[in-house]
């Protein structure tokens, strides 16, 4: 892999590998280049619906792979 340090790699490997739990906090951009729907973007799915409609308890409960 160009320009990464594979070193610096396998520490990281090393130590998730280790790990009991992992979290990972990730900017908007990661899910557009994954190919993954957006959120707020031209095709985001918030055009399709209200955020209002889909940030309720009662919401997830109806559909909970939408929201």
């Amino acid at each position: 892999m160009l320009g990464v340090d594979t070193a610096k790699l396998e520490v990281a490997r090393v130590q998730l590998a280790k790990a009991k739990r992992v979290a990972v906090l990730t900017g908007a951009g990661i899910s557009q280049e994954s190919g993954i729907p957006t959120f707020r973007g031209q095709d985001g799915l918030w055009r399709s619906y209200r955020a209002e409609d889909l940030a309720t308890p009662e919401a997830y409960a109806r559909d909970p792979l939408l929201v």
